[in-house]
């Protein structure tokens, strides 16, 4: 049994943490959020000691062993909190991005290297049983083959989004970053580096644009808007669509998505985790999308933008 502390209790992707932590038979004994809300902790660790104080939350684990510090916190501090948990002498579990910019991975591989600790990101689509199977096909496919792909991931919010700090794009890199990372690794992951990106459309709720890979000629489209979402998904009550045509066939993977931070702590506790120089080419990619100027409709551009 390890011993876990989170710094980032009451965000929304906490919850999968404090889950995973308790199904791989660990116990969490510290946890820290500027916000005092924080009830689920009584469904998973209700002893958990907490603290609305950063400074009292450091004090405390300066003084009791942990072995895992797990950070949930908005994307413009993971770089900081990364280093201060290294430095304290816990390994980190950090959620997605690891950084936002690619100057701070320097200061991760630095703190590292004096602590003898490591940091480990969630990139849990790498885990996903159908990315995996994908994956394991284009590798079996002849070397040659090139795909085209369109990628396609609606996932609807309402006005409150735009007021937090994820509709800030200093705070957490806008659509492309705090939406798409994942997508943008599996797809680095599954079909070679990038060799060239253009983009169409970068809005607060929207964003398009085309990459050419090694093995693919991908058109991507993301979007926070609900009008994007097709009607018969809308009918359904879904707020969320996500899509991927490989050569104009769609490719499923909609399920299987509950339990891969759980799964992604198991490979991360037995020493197979993605170390920083894994996370590394999605948060440079995602860094020159984001810094790009959009060209328009101009070349091939994803089918949702006719809109």
């Amino acid at each position: 049994m390890k011993n876990f502390a989170l710094i980032g209790a009451a965000g929304f992707v906490a919850e999968r943490h404090l889950k995973a932590i308790q199904e791989t038979g660990n116990q969490l004994i510290a946890a820290t959020d500027p916000f005092d809300v924080v009830g689920r902790l009584d469904n998973y660790f209700p002893n958990a000691e907490f603290y609305t104080d950063l400074g009292a939350f450091e004090n405390y684990i300066s003084k009791h062993p942990v072995d895992y510090t797990s950070i949930c916190t908005p994307n413009f501090l993971h770089a900081a909190h990364i280093q201060s948990a290294l430095h304290a002498g816990s390994n980190v579990i950090c959620e997605k991005p690891l950084v936002l910019h690619p100057g701070e991975f320097e200061a991760i591989e630095k703190a590292q290297e004096q602590s003898g600790k490591a940091a480990y990101s969630i990139l849990q689509l790498r885990l996903h049983p159908a990315i995996q199977a994908l994956k394991k096909a284009i590798e079996e496919a002849p070397p040659t083959q090139i795909y085209d792909i369109d990628l396609t991931y609606i996932t609807s919010r309402g006005k409150w989004y735009f007021e937090s700090w994820k509709g800030d794009d200093l705070k957490s890199g806008g659509i492309i970053t705090n939406i798409g990372i994942h997508f943008f690794d599996a797809l680095l992951w599954i079909f070679g580096d990038t060799e060239k990106s253009q983009v169409h459309l970068n809005d607060n709720n929207k964003a398009a644009g085309v990459l050419q890979l090694k093995k693919a000629n991908i058109r991507w489209y993301l979007s926070l808007d609900d009008n994007d979402i097709p009607s018969e998904i809308q009918q359904s009550g879904k707020r969320t669509y996500r899509s991927l045509k490989l050569n104009g066939e769609e490719f499923e993977f909609s399920d299987g998505f509950t339990d891969l931070h759980t799964k992604s702590y198991e490979q991360i506790l037995c020493g197979n985790g993605f170390k920083p120089t894994v996370a590394k080419p999605s948060i440079l990619l995602t860094h020159e999308i984001r810094n790009s100027p959009p060209t328009g409709l101009t070349n091939d551009y994803h089918p949702l933008l006719e809109k």
